[in-house]
């Protein structure tokens, strides 16, 4: 089994397959109707692309990096990112694994 340290290494042609579904689900979110369907029922929405049950839990979840370890690409992922109400902070502390305010006073500490 891959570890999600190696999951979240290199994206090629494995993860570009596995996350083939999600992928296009996030480029779907181009089209304003697109992401109101999502909103108004997600799980209907994630079943028309075909995501697995660890990509559904990740979406349930807010998981970003589930979503990365389960093939997302993050150019993809940034609109679900946006639709989720998930900023740049809420990302940046989910990949250092620390929380929004600490991700924060360490962005303003190395500003100073």
């Amino acid at each position: 089994m891959t570890t999600r340290a190696e999951a979240l290494g290199v994206f090629d042609g494995a993860m570009a397959q596995r996350g083939y579904g999600l992928n296009k689900m996030c480029f779907s979110f181009n089209e304003a109707a697109n992401r109101e369907a999502f909103l108004a029922d997600e799980e209907a929405y994630e079943r028309r692309f075909g995501l697995t049950d660890a990509q559904r839990r990740a979406v349930a979840d807010r998981d970003v990096l589930a979503l990365l370890a389960e093939g997302g690409n993050i150019y993809y992922l940034a609109k679900l990112a946006g639709i989720l109400g998930l900023n740049v902070q809420d990302l940046g502390a989910q990949q250092t694994g620390v929380t929004v305010e600490a991700f924060k006073a360490k962005l303003l500490a190395a500003g100073a």
